[in-house]
C-alpha cells in the first residue's frame, strides 16, 4: 500500500492522508481539508487515480478540499449517513460561524457502520461509526491502522462541544470500538501526529 500523509496549511492543520493500491494505482483520498490542488498533485506525481475522498465528518477543516479533488479527479465523495448534510450547509460544517460559507458538492454515497470500502485489489477500509465529535463521525482501519479523524488523538479526543457532539458518547465510542484493537494499532489522527491504541490505553489522560 502506498501511503502519503498531508498537513493543510493554515489555522486548523488538519491531516489529509493518501492510500493507493501498488497493483492497480487506484486511491483514497481521507479528510482533504483544504489544499485541494495541493493533493491532485500528489496523486499526479505518484501515478495515482483517486477513486473516493472520504470525509471523516463534516466539519470544514476535513471538507474544504473536497471541491478541488473532485475537479480534478473525478472521485466520488462519500461520509457517514447522519453527516452528509454538513457537506452541503455552511451553517452546519461551521464555516458559516466563521464568515466563510464554504461547503463542498454533495455527497456522491454515504457510510454505514461495518461497511467495507475496496480501493484496487490489496486496500480495505472497514468503516467504524464514531458518534460523539460530531453524530456521523467514522473512523476508518485498514489492517493494523486506524485513522481516527477527530474521534481520538494522541494524548487527548476530539471536542463535543460542537452542534451535534456529546462527551459520553464519544468516550463510549473511543472505548467500545477503538480501545477494542491490539496495543500496536497505530493511530493516525485528524490533527496532530500518530500514536497507538496501547499508548493511548496506557496514557490518554481522557480515558482514564
Amino acid at each position: 500500500m502506498l501511503f502519503k500523509q498531508h498537513v493543510v496549511s493554515g489555522g486548523y492543520a488538519s491531516n489529509c492522508y493518501i492510500l493507493g493500491c501498488e497493483e492497480t494505482k487506484e486511491a483514497v483520498v481521507i479528510d482533504p481539508g483544504g489544499d485541494g490542488v495541493i493533493i491532485a498533485t500528489l496523486l499526479k506525481k505518484d501515478g495515482l487515480t483517486a477513486k473516493y475522498i472520504i470525509n471523516t465528518h463534516g466539519h470544514i477543516d476535513h471538507i474544504a478540499g473536497n471541491a478541488e479533488v473532485k475537479e480534478k479527479t473525478g472521485a466520488q465523495i462519500l461520509i457517514h449517513t447522519e453527516d452528509k448534510d454538513m457537506l452541503t450547509e455552511a451553517r452546519r460544517n461551521l464555516s458559516g460561524f466563521m464568515g466563510a460559507s464554504i461547503v463542498s458538492p454533495p455527497a456522491d454515497g454515504t457510510l454505514e457502520e461495518g461497511e467495507i470500502i475496496t480501493v484496487g485489489t490489496t486496500i480495505k477500509l472497514e468503516i467504524i461509526h464514531t458518534p460523539g465529535h460530531t453524530r456521523g463521525g467514522i473512523c476508518l482501519k485498514v489492517g493494523a491502522v486506524l485513522f481516527t479523524g477527530d474521534t481520538l488523538f494522541a494524548g487527548s479526543i476530539g471536542r463535543s462541544d460542537f452542534p451535534g457532539g456529546n462527551h459520553n458518547t464519544l468516550i463510549a465510542s473511543i472505548k467500545e470500538k477503538l480501545l477494542i484493537f491490539e496495543d500496536d494499532t497505530e493511530v493516525f489522527p485528524g490533527h496532530g501526529p500518530s500514536s497507538t491504541i496501547g499508548e493511548e490505553r496506557a496514557s490518554n489522560p481522557f480515558l482514564g
